[in-house]
């Protein structure tokens, strides 16, 4: 097979790892900077030129899209999958996942635990917006934000109301949500590949920080989760249409809360804290889905 990695970097703990892992299964791999591809479409014949090249004979890509690209980033996985060539994550589940409002509304009608959160134009008046989510300490968080940047703890209403018209008067979107205080620091990362849970980190903030995010400083171990986090962890990325992702959640009293749905989801925290081959296990699934298509694709043109 030959394997299409989407890719700004090839350095990168992640990429270098799904190149590995598909080349020790036998596979032709190349990474792509997704940025670089030029999306040529006509009628009937959609294609990608890569440095003056036309690309072809690809059987699979594997996105790796950073949330700073995303607009451009899915146009091109749009157009692989206009080409036929599978990809285990779908251009429209990146979309929905990486917009962090809709994502919320969209695992709320499926009914799943999450921090009380409230979004709001400018306009509203900020004391009545910090209570709805139940008053300080409060998080508040860029819908742009990404990797722990742009996510601040208020701990009393008159920071809050800082932050919050400080934002406003930037014109940048935020949501407010309720501080979950059991939760210490950590949140619980569930690794996801085909429906199925293949790894789980607990991501612990270092000393005096309430981000957990490994970006920022935090550790990972290895953690065994509850069937409810199992169970919240699965239909968070089955609503979102993601048959690989990172979802993140806290803690709490009332069972497991979700966070965020990631769908290019860093493999060295994972697999550091696991000691598994998750880079392999999405190698595995690809290679499913390409031989998928090619017994469908032979079915319809056999005479029979």
């Amino acid at each position: 097979m030959k394997i299409a990695i989407l890719s700004r970097n090839a350095k990168l703990y992640s990429t270098r790892r799904l190149v590995e892992a598909a080349q020790q299964r036998g596979h032709d791999v190349l990474v792509l900077d997704h940025l670089k591809c030029d999306l040529i479409i006509e009628a009937g014949d959609p294609y990608i030129m890569y440095k003056g090249e036309k690309l072809t004979g690809i059987d699979a890509i594997i996105p790796r899209i950073g949330a700073s690209v995303t607009f451009y980033g899915t146009a091109v996985v749009r157009q692989f999958e206009m080409m036929k060539v599978k990809s285990p994550v779908e251009s429209q589940a990146i979309v929905r996942s990486r917009d962090k409002l809709r994502c919320l509304q969209i695992l709320s009608k499926a009914g799943l635990g999450m921090p009380k959160t409230a979004f709001t134009n400018y306009g509203v008046k900020v004391k009545e917006l910090i209570n709805q989510v139940g008053g300080a300490p409060l998080v508040i968080k860029l819908l742009e934000g990404t990797q722990g940047l742009g996510v601040v703890l208020a701990e009393t209403e008159k920071a809050a109301e800082s932050v919050i018209e400080a934002f406003h008067n930037l014109k940048a979107r935020i949501i407010v949500q309720e501080f979950i205080r059991e939760a210490n620091g950590a949140d619980i990362r569930a690794f996801i590949v085909n429906g199925e849970v293949v790894g789980a980190m607990k991501r612990q903030g270092k000393e005096g920080e309430f981000r957990s995010n490994l970006h920022r400083g935090g550790t990972g171990s290895l953690v065994k989760l509850s069937r409810a986090e199992k169970a919240a962890a699965l239909l968070a990325a089955k609503t979102l249409g993601l048959d690989i992702a990172g979802v993140d959640m806290l803690q709490s009293k009332r069972g497991p809360l979700i966070l965020e749905v990631n769908s290019s989801p860093g493999l060295e925290g994972i697999e550091k804290a696991t000691k598994l081959d998750i880079a392999g296990k999405i190698i595995q699934f690809t290679e499913e889905l390409v031989v998928k298509k090619k017994k469908k694709t032979a079915k319809k043109t056999s005479p029979h």
